[in-house]
């Protein structure tokens, strides 16, 4: 087999069965046996560190991951992610058109994985510097792709429509804090929190808290987001499968309460036929 059939990877090898070239006989992470080593000896987030980083973690950051991933796993119905899976669900849609909704929404620039990205490069380029960090969250990098991702329209990793910071996120923020390194990204975030929300005119959100943890987890913004989108899906699919069980009688419509800008009013079936002539 010619070199063009192969493919390329750092962190991953496998070793072909003898009489079955299409089936993996023995696979290998960073160089540690999958099935002889880490399932039998390693955690979930110990597997799942070592994949992203290529490199064995210290017991307390696999603590930490998991605690950060118990902060993510159900953002609730208020988040707009979990309300699409719920949408799906509720639909009676197949399980992966529920997940996808969920991913494709919980994708963007508000709360999503794409603000946590920017979060994250933010952290990179300012790092403990409060006047840079003023700066910056009002002109963030704009990705090349614009047909893709607009302008940010709001200070990234903070909550535009938030008053004061949410007990859920300053719950989060805390604990996190606590088992994160002294010198970290959460540390500092934690210290001046409030000099930050006082200068953005608005509050930290939970995206905010989970970019500083990836960064103590020294994650790059790319390693970030598929994992802010991974750690997210555990709510999104309890919610679908549960709104597909109780069915679209319980679930909530909000006609009433969608109002349209110039809207002409009820159309009659006599300008029905006159707009068909």
């Amino acid at each position: 087999m010619t070199s063009n059939y192969v493919y390329h990877s750092n962190f991953w090898l496998e070793e072909p069965e003898d009489s079955n070239p299409f089936a993996a006989r023995q696979c290998f992470c960073s160089g540690y046996d999958v099935y002889g080593e880490i399932v039998p000896q390693a955690g979930w987030f110990d597997y799942l560190l070592l994949m992203f980083r290529g490199e064995k973690p210290a017991p307390g950051e696999t603590r930490f991951l998991e605690k950060l991933a118990m902060v993510l796993a159900n953002p609730g119905p208020r988040e707009a992610s979990v309300r699409a899976a719920m949408n799906a669900g509720v639909a009676g849609t197949n399980h992966s058109s529920a997940l996808m909704a969920a991913l494709a929404v919980g994708a963007g620039q508000y709360g999503g994985a794409q603000e946590v990205a920017i979060s994250v490069r933010l952290w990179r380029e300012c790092g403990r510097h409060i006047p840079t960090w003023v700066e910056r969250l009002f002109s963030p990098e704009e990705d090349e792709r614009a047909d893709i991702w607009l302008p940010m329209e709001h200070a990234p990793g903070f909550d535009p429509n938030g008053k004061s910071i949410t007990t859920p996120v300053w719950q989060a923020l805390n604990y996190l804090a606590d088992l994160a390194p002294g010198d970290g990204a959460l540390q500092w975030l934690r210290k001046h929190r409030e000099e930050l929300e006082l200068a953005v005119g608005y509050p930290l959100a939970l995206s905010g808290v989970a970019a500083a943890a990836f960064v103590d987890l020294d994650l790059n913004e790319d390693q970030a987001s598929m994992l802010y989108l991974i750690l997210r899906l555990p709510g999104a699919a309890a919610h679908a499968i549960e709104q597909k069980g109780m069915g679209w009688k319980k679930f909530p419509y909000y006609g009433p309460a969608i109002e349209l800008a110039d809207d002409p009013g009820p159309v009659s079936a006599d300008s029905d036929r006159e707009d068909g002539q």
